[in-house]
């Protein structure tokens, strides 16, 4: 089991959050929660059974006026508040905690789209700790693409820990990296990661950017929340390349670089995360906040 140190430093501040996981989508409640809602006596046991709807894909909490009718005023739950965090359906009692499960070992991290897991995840170590356990299953995955996988995210980790490059610099040498990274995926030599050497070819191959096509791509995608919108409508810029991108990198990194043993692609998203990294700097704006609507 594999998890950054800031994961068991999350614990979630209620109704001192700034936004809520409790808006703007229906939740997903699984057959034994919502077995036991239905169940329930008194005000609440009715209420749930009044919002609870069954629908081909199971079971959902309807939205009402944009959020979940379980949200009291004061920003805390209605089931967690009267029954307890066990009585929470298995949507809400993990989010944002998440998890990828390659067989042999399992990583955890958290949801960039919370509030207070994006203030850990921008601010904190990336170190990640190992933990034995027994169980598993069997690796379904190419092994010696999972090998090459894990060594260049262990070398590119290790790279922007200790960079002293700044952060718009340091996402060119990893673009480049993963574009060698590619090619030893692909059948080719060993990719090594030279920051002189591949900061060097990124200005070679650098062109201007065409920021206004750019940022239209973003915009005709589907947009989930009215604050989202805002912000691509209405961009603040004075882009300021800070360390927390550093931090921002190591995150995706975490989250999606070895997802690339599925598909073989990991110049794809090596392109998302530092498009994702260009998107929410020239956005401007709080930079946690941000990065928070991005996702």
């Amino acid at each position: 089991v594999l998890k950054p140190e800031y994961f068991h430093q999350f614990h979630c501040i209620a109704g001192a959050c700034p936004d809520s996981c409790c808006k703007e989508w229906a939740v997903d409640v699984d057959d034994t929660a919502a077995a036991f809602y239905r169940s329930l006596t008194g005000p609440l046991g009715e209420r749930l059974r009044q919002v609870l709807k069954d629908t081909e894909g199971g079971t959902v909490m309807t939205i009402e006026d944009g959020r979940c009718p379980m949200w009291r005023e004061d920003g805390l739950c209605r089931i967690q508040a009267e029954l307890g965090h066990a009585a929470l359906c298995q949507v809400c009692q993990d989010f944002p905690r998440l998890q990828h499960d390659y067989g042999n070992f399992v990583e955890y991290g958290l949801e960039l789209s919370c509030p207070e897991a994006a203030r850990l995840i921008l601010t904190q170590s990336h170190k990640m700790l190992v933990e034995e356990v027994s169980g598993g299953d069997a690796p379904e995955y190419d092994e010696e693409t999972m090998t090459i996988l894990l060594d260049s995210r262990k070398a590119v980790m290790a790279f922007l820990d200790s960079t002293s490059l700044p952060a718009n610099q340091a996402l060119a040498v990893l673009l480049l990296y993963a574009h060698e990274v590619q090619g030893w995926i692909d059948g080719g030599e060993p990719a090594v990661l030279d920051a002189d050497e591949q900061l060097t070819l990124a200005r070679n191959y650098a062109v201007q950017g065409d920021w206004c096509r750019f940022l239209d791509f973003f915009r005709d995608l589907e947009i989930l929340t009215p604050q989202w919108r805002n912000r691509l409508t209405c961009p603040e810029g004075n882009c300021h390349w800070h360390g927390g991108y550093l931090a921002l990198a190591k995150y995706f990194i975490e989250r999606y670089w070895l997802q690339a043993v599925a598909d073989y692609d990991l110049v794809g998203r090596a392109k998302f995360l530092i498009s994702a990294c260009l998107l929410i700097c020239h956005l401007g704006g709080n930079f946690a906040e941000t990065a928070q609507l991005y996702s």
